[in-house]
């Protein structure tokens, strides 16, 4: 996805904030778009990608999905009215979707993992979702050394031509 920005340096589309560190602690299994409900202000911030999902996640409340823990600084740029950065925020989901993903998570003990928040091509906030099963210290060695394979792996292939 192409990231473009305005002069003001508001992102338009593209990734505005990421859990890099996601992947390497959960192996992911299927990958779901959330929309997300948010206030004027949190719009702002994230269009300045100053979000933060390191500590994020999903889960129901009162038979909806709600994104828990996820950083979201005040907009500094106005007098705008004031949030709480660490807020619950609503995620919309079809009926169908959220029932098999909380499916999964109640019967096989999977985990939802927010991986990024994005802008989508008509500006509206989406946030990807990840159905993951937790790795051990075993699998997270493995995921490094093979990680750390396909590095030199075309490392060598480049040198050769």
């Amino acid at each position: 996805m192409a990231e473009t920005k305005r002069k003001s340096g508001l992102i338009n589309h593209g990734v505005a904030a990421q859990n890099r560190k996601a992947r390497f602690d959960y192996t992911i299994k299927e990958v779901v778009e959330a929309g997300i409900v948010l206030k004027g202000p949190e719009v702002k911030s994230l269009r300045l990608g100053r979000a933060t999902l390191t500590e994020a996640w999903a889960g129901e409340r009162d038979g909806e999905m709600f994104l828990f823990n996820c950083y979201i600084p005040e907009y500094q740029g106005g007098l705008l009215s004031r949030f709480e950065p660490r807020a619950p925020r609503k995620l919309l989901l079809k009926r169908k979707q959220r029932d098999q993903l909380l499916g999964a998570v109640a019967r096989d003990g999977y985990s939802l993992v927010p991986l990024e928040i994005h802008f989508n091509d008509k500006g509206l906030a989406k946030v990807q979702l990840g159905l993951g099963q937790g790795r051990n210290k075993a699998d997270k060695r493995h995921a490094i050394a093979a990680r750390d394979w396909q590095r030199d792996k075309s490392r060598l292939m480049r040198e050769k031509g």
